[in-house]
């Protein structure tokens, strides 16, 4: 892991409320109970990295408030390079208001505050360290400006770039061309392929269609039922490993940031996929997002029990 893997993304405070069963319009639900802890996928992400031993930096906004410095010390106990998290005054650090329900199943209402004040000029200004990445990572919480901006600098480098599309928009084909590795969720790649991607058939058929829009490879998640990739090679499937879970807050979070790390190390891509199934399963059966991502120590010894496995057809 010689090379850093840059994360251009959101900060957070996630405000977390555990529930019997998720409201519907108009329903009161009476809550379990109540934590706030750092998050946000920009963040998360950046956070799962480096706790399985990438090199990470991060470039962001937090506002000048107790809930920015909360998240900060997130990062910089994770081990992360904070040189370009830019502190943006009068403004407050963004928020998500996170609903879990008995099954493990959240519900999440994002307040982007300053992640909103991430522009093309904060980019810019860490132009060399995307450049000389090993990977950069993308997501949609903050300006599609400022994202376009980080993956020109990245493509026209050479350098790879994973994007997670979520919150999900539709992205031009010019952006999806300069995607090496496109990791929708099912809804995500839905509204990007134009198609239904339910299902393994489903989620394939998005998958291809987006390789063929100019991605380079695209990975469609989908929770307990695991994951459908498209590549050169064809359209492929692995299910979930079998686990009880507690919370699912940051477990797709936890996958991009087990696959970062895990491609930094040179593993081809279906074994970077295993390994960042495994950490997944292991984040979904400990509460929170940051707080319930794994080390390498945690992964010691956790066999690999996602079952079926092979290529998709129709």
């Amino acid at each position: 892991m010689n090379k850093t893997i840059v994360v251009v993304g959101s900060v957070n405070m996630d405000l977390m409320l555990r529930c019997p069963k998720l409201p519907q319009p108009g329903e009161t639900v009476l809550g379990e109970s109540f934590r706030t802890e750092p998050g946000g996928k920009g963040a998360n992400q950046a956070v799962a990295a480096a706790r399985l031993g990438a090199r990470v930096a991060f470039v962001g906004c937090v506002g000048n408030d107790g809930f920015g410095t909360l998240a900060t010390s997130g990062l910089r106990a994770a081990g992360v390079d904070l040189t370009h998290l830019s502190v943006i005054n009068d403004c407050a650090t963004g928020v998500a208001m996170v609903q879990v329900d008995a099954s493990g199943q959240n519900s999440i209402v994002l307040g982007p505050g300053a992640n909103s004040a991430l522009t093309v000029a904060h980019i810019d200004a860490a132009a060399q360290l995307i450049a000389e990445a090993g990977l950069l990572i993308c997501q949609l919480e903050t300006p599609i400006t400022a994202v376009q901006r980080g993956i020109e600098i990245a493509h026209a480098a050479g350098v790879p770039v994973l994007l997670n599309p979520a919150p999900a928009q539709r992205l031009p084909q010019a952006l999806l061309r300069q995607v090496d590795l496109l990791v929708p969720n099912e809804g995500e790649a839905s509204m990007l392929a134009g198609i239904p991607a339910c299902g393994r058939v489903g989620a394939a058929d998005a998958a291809t269609k987006l390789r063929r829009a100019g991605c380079g490879a695209v990975l469609v998640t989908m929770g307990a039922e695991g994951l459908v990739w498209a590549d050169t090679e064809g359209s492929h499937y692995r299910l979930a490993h079998s686990v009880t879970a507690l919370d699912s807050t940051g477990a797709g979070d936890t996958f991009i940031g087990a696959l970062a790390a895990a491609r930094m190390e040179g593993l081809d891509l279906t074994s970077a996929i295993d390994f960042a199934q495994q950490a997944a399963a292991f984040s979904v059966q400990h509460p929170g997002a940051q707080a319930s991502m794994p080390t390498r120590a945690d992964l010691r010894g956790v066999q690999d029990k996602a079952g079926d496995t092979g290529r998709v057809t129709a």
